[in-house]
């Protein structure tokens, strides 16, 4: 029974992850209501599909037409017309050649072994993309489904066309993905984990005691936050291709900052998570080195103070991303992140005046300190530049 219990586990982990999921879907947007309604729209799609050419024409390999819509519904408007074009230019050269070469040597088992190494070929060609190996799959449905024919073989390309007209058609009119939110939310979430990071180090370093501090838990999230980054610049790209011949782009656009305003916050954010790395690593080198080389109480208070302080101008600027037109109070943000900049700066002025007397007879003290608060300049010139 136990192998059994085994069998049995990881299904009931999944169904526990799909009921949060389905109530998420149906709470509010996000990504769990979007794949819901890409699913809705592939299944549509190919019900639309099969109903003409497999109901109502009754064509012999009707299942092509539903078969290419379902896997045109994809992502975004883009991606489907630029796969869609891919993709019948993949199946039609499979099933032209697999065609001729039935026609020529009148033996399936033959045109097979040659057809099949030469489309596999074929389809490594650049301009098909991920599409290419559809030329297999269209010699294939040449080679398997009957007598080979030029009228059966036309049958089976015009059944593929009109699916790819299906699946982009529902995929473009009805519900176009659009990925704006997921953009600004990873920015923002990238923006919240930092300032977070930064603010459990200044917590813990506001005692002036470094014993029991979790550092390798803030150097591991530290290390993360590059890839929420990363994340965040995929999601950027999600977004752009999104509005790519999307009818709601339209209305959308408005609300998508420009190029230069989403590289700039991924430079901010991307310097932010190397800070934040820097300062974590610092930190538990400190705290591993013993108490000799730990500086006094006062100045890692001093310096938990100006860390809560970059986190706060952290999580300002993770307000100041939403889009401009966007509810969210994107003016006050900025404002109130103006202001934490100039506070921010005027806190690494007082402690980098202080920090030569604090560690006088501590050279390698006073090279550590010096580099955090290099980088803590960088980081909020950086802020106010933005």
């Amino acid at each position: 029974m136990e192998w059994m219990r085994q069998a049995v586990l990881p299904v009931r982990r999944s169904v526990g992850a799909a009921v949060p999921a389905a109530r998420r879907a149906w709470a509010g947007p996000g990504r769990e209501r979007d794949l819901a309604v890409q699913a809705g729209k592939a299944a549509l799609a190919a019900w639309v599909a099969w109903a003409v050419v497999g109901w109502w024409l009754a064509a012999p390999m009707a299942f092509v037409a539903p078969w290419v819509a379902v896997v045109l519904v994809e992502s975004t408007v883009y991606r489907s017309v630029a796969h869609g074009l891919q993709q019948l230019a993949a199946i039609a050269v499979g099933t032209a050649v697999a065609t001729a070469v039935a026609l020529l040597l009148d033996g399936t088992m033959i045109t097979m072994a040659l057809v099949l190494p030469a489309v596999l070929l074929l389809g490594q060609w650049r301009r098909l993309g991920s599409q290419g190996v559809y030329a297999a799959t269209g010699a294939l449905f040449v080679l398997t489904g009957g007598p080979v024919t030029v009228a059966a073989s036309a049958a089976r390309i015009a059944e593929a066309v009109f699916g790819a007209v299906v699946g982009v058609a529902v995929n473009m009119l009805i519900r176009p993905p659009v990925y704006l939110r997921d953009a600004r939310a990873a920015l923002e979430d990238a923006a919240a984990e930092a300032q977070e990071i930064l603010d459990a180090v200044a917590d813990g370093l506001t005692g002036g005691e470094w014993d029991g501090l979790p550092v390798g838990e803030w150097h591991e999230r530290a290390l993360r936050l590059g890839r929420l980054v990363d994340q965040a610049r995929s999601a950027i790209g999600w977004s752009r291709e999104s509005l790519r011949g999307n009818p709601r782009g339209r209305r959308a656009r408005p609300r998508l900052p420009g190029d230069d305003a989403h590289a700039d916050a991924l430079g901010v954010l991307e310097y932010v998570a190397l800070h934040t790395a820097g300062v974590t690593r610092t930190v538990r080198e400190i705290a591993e080195s013993g108490r000799a080389a730990r500086p006094a109480p006062g100045l890692t208070r001093a310096y938990a103070e100006f860390l809560r302080h970059t986190a706060r101008a952290v999580r300002l600027y993770g307000g100041t991303l939403a889009a401009p037109g966007v509810p969210g109070g994107h003016d006050d943000a900025a404002e109130e992140l103006r202001e934490a900049v100039t506070g921010l700066q005027r806190t690494l002025d007082d402690f980098r005046r202080g920090l030569p007397g604090a560690v006088p007879d501590d050279p390698d003290a006073l090279v550590t300190y010096g580099t955090l608060l290099a980088q803590a300049h960088r980081l909020a010139d950086l802020l106010a530049q933005d």
